[in-house]
């Protein structure tokens, strides 16, 4: 298997729709086998898919992104772990032992599939969704 993390400053990329690059592991037995970095080449996602999957990425590991850029990427035929935070070894080393998703690794203030929103309101998507994207879309507009 081989899973892609979206990366920036030896962190989870906070936004994958921006991020320029990743590391990509090949995972055999549930241990990594290699790995390298990769540049990505830019905003477009159809683009960025296109490049994840010439790498054979069969999982990307990343922070926020946005409708489009997950539907691009799950029609492509790569599963997306959103709304991940936190440095990139810790992260994989979660990711191998099955610890991925969970709410220690979650963005601050997202609500994703492990966790309930403030006010009771549930941000998922249910079991097959991404959660959280509405509320994160939102955020990034004000933000920005």
């Amino acid at each position: 298997m081989r899973v892609a993390l979206a990366t920036w400053n030896g962190r989870i990329s906070p936004v994958f729709d921006v991020a320029r690059q990743v590391l990509v592991v090949d995972v055999e037995g549930g241990r990594e086998v290699s790995r390298r970095e990769e540049v990505l080449p830019g905003t477009d996602p159809q683009a960025q898919a296109a490049k994840l999957t010439a790498l054979g990425a069969e999982v990307l590991i990343c922070g926020a992104i946005s409708r489009p850029m997950a539907s691009v990427l799950s029609a492509a035929g790569v599963r997306v772990l959103p709304f991940v935070a936190g440095p990139v070894e810790e992260v994989l080393a979660a990711w191998l032992s099955g610890g991925l998703p969970a709410p220690a690794w979650s963005m601050p203030g997202c609500c994703g599939r492990m966790r309930r929103c403030r006010g009771g309101r549930s941000g998922g998507r249910g079991r097959g969704g991404w959660g959280g994207g509405r509320n994160i879309e939102r955020r990034t507009k004000e933000e920005t």
